[in-house]
């Protein structure tokens, strides 16, 4: 007789036979090559940028053309089966973590450039278009993509949409949201769906600005309309140096208040400058407390008067050094460091969680000592790189996710940020999403009625929750316990996400 089964075993036994199910539907849709499920295939699949957690989809699907695309929303709907939606899995908040018993539908092969219109200065590309190589494809006609995200060499179109994605220039030329015309794409049930258009106005509902950054919850997103601008005849940074954070951080406020906006307006404190100078020596000042780079761009004539007001305004700021570029050469060697701060942190650290807060210009300096403090009060590490002139953050606490505990410490390093940001009348994300790295944060952020009001939006869009699910919005359940973990001292992010 044979022994009954364990509850494990048991469960084993359903997923098992729900994948095969899945599998036996897509495959009437997908070719065999189209459509991975063996474990040892999904695993590149398990995780983002987000390294920290990690989940093993079901079913990975690969389709070719939007007609599969649609077929595999309608199966999977019909099976009330989950789908996240990914493209290059650059993310940072684990907006692209699987669903254990769903569908993980990459869109990595749609990598055309439809067309370049130099008239109308618009690009019509596939989701899966690499950001940088919309600049690539324009340069010809002397037109590039703005936004700017240091990923941008990997990170694709539809992640951008996803995330509202910014980038070092997005302080001038805006954010995703602001560069982007029109997203087709479809809805959950598989029915095609357009936001926008390329007109000034559109008809309709304007649902565009809640579809970009709504992090694959409202729709999938397949094909993106975006706006193209004319490179700078000209463009030069200044690099300046400060003994004192406090003093960075009002010069960054001293800028914007005399009327300037810089292309670009970022800052790094002293330990990440220490580790991107190491990487890629890129001549920064390893005694300053933090740097500035701070870039003009425009007519030979708007430049050099812009540089000069910029100089002024940064030397009453009480700058120990300034240097300008004199090159392109040297104009790209200055933001080398600055695009660079992610894996010149991967170099000094087995891993890294990137936090992505906002605050208010005038608060930077107060957010950075209160990192200072939080570093002794965990034991950890933190690098800083902000996108100083929208207040935008990127805290690198760097850890070993090998050891149980700094991942913990991590979690809580993490949380104290993103609550200390919401406490200086900032918010827990600017642009790497919420996803599942900062749902316990969504509750200091937000009422419950807020996050009911957000969970009326979803399920307008998607109304049996299969999209993306888990993601961005905490439960009410959430919250209330997270809000005891918080009395007792506890303060545990993730209890209920699987750990590497």
């Amino acid at each position: 007789m044979n022994a009954p089964l364990t509850a494990v075993q048991h469960d084993s036994l359903q997923k098992t036979d729900r994948q095969s199910q899945i599998v036996r539907a897509l495959q009437a849709h997908l070719p065999a090559h189209a459509l991975i499920w063996h474990a040892e295939d999904t695993t590149p699949y398990e995780c983002d940028g987000l390294t920290a957690y990690r989940q093993r989809p079901l079913v990975v699907a690969l389709p070719e053309t939007e007609a599969q695309v649609a077929a595999v929303l309608k199966t999977c709907h019909q099976l009330g089966v989950p789908v996240v939606a990914r493209g290059a899995g650059t993310g940072l908040s684990g907006g692209a973590m699987p669903h254990a018993l769903g569908v993980t539908l990459s869109l990595a092969k749609f990598n055309r450039i439809l067309k370049i219109d130099p008239v109308s200065r618009t690009a019509v590309v596939e989701c899966g278009v690499r950001n940088l190589a919309i600049s690539e494809a324009a340069a010809p006609f002397n037109l590039y993509y703005a936004p700017d995200p240091s990923s941008q060499i990997a990170c694709t179109i539809g992640g951008n949409v996803a995330e509202n994605s910014g980038g070092v220039h997005c302080l001038k030329y805006g954010l995703t949201l602001h560069n982007v015309l029109r997203v087709r794409g479809f809805t959950a049930e598989g029915e095609p769906v357009e936001f926008g258009g390329e007109a000034l106005d559109a008809p309709g509902l304007d649902l565009l600005a809640l579809v970009i950054g709504s992090e694959g919850m409202l729709a999938v997103t397949t094909e993106v309309t975006v706006k193209l601008v004319p490179k700078p005849q000209l463009a030069r940074c200044i690099m300046a140096s400060f003994d004192d954070v406090r003093k960075a951080g009002d010069a960054v406020a001293a800028v914007i208040a005399a009327g300037i906006i810089p292309a670009g307006l970022e800052m790094m404190d002293k330990p990440m400058t220490a580790a991107v100078e190491d990487f890629v020596h890129a001549g920064y000042d390893l005694e300053a407390a933090a740097i500035l780079l701070c870039e003009s761009d425009g007519t030979a004539e708007e430049v050099e008067e812009e540089i000069g007001r910029m100089t002024a305004v940064l030397r009453s700021s009480g700058a120990t050094a300034i240097a300008v570029s004199t090159s392109e050469d040297e104009r790209m060697k200055f933001w080398s460091g600055r695009k660079n701060a992610f894996p010149a942190s991967g170099r000094i650290s087995p891993d890294y969680m990137c936090l992505d807060s906002t605050i208010p210009r005038k608060r930077l300096a107060d957010i950075l000592l209160a990192i200072q403090q939080m570093e002794k009060k965990y034991n950890l590490r933190c690098c800083n790189v902000f996108h100083a002139g929208d207040g935008n953050l990127h805290p690198l606490v760097l850890f070993d996710a090998n050891d149980p505990d700094e991942l913990h410490r991590c979690e809580l390093f993490g949380a104290d940020i993103l609550e200390t940001s919401v406490a200086m009348g900032g918010t827990v994300s600017g642009e790497h999403g919420v996803g599942v790295e900062k749902l316990n944060s969504m509750c200091v952020q937000f009422t419950a009625a807020e996050n009911e009001q957000m969970f009326g939006v979803k399920r307008a869009f998607d109304p049996a929750g299969l999209l993306n699910p888990g993601k961005a919005i905490p439960t009410l359940q959430r919250c209330a316990e997270y809000g005891k973990q918080v009395v007792r001292g506890g303060r545990l992010p993730h209890p209920d996400l699987p750990r590497f």
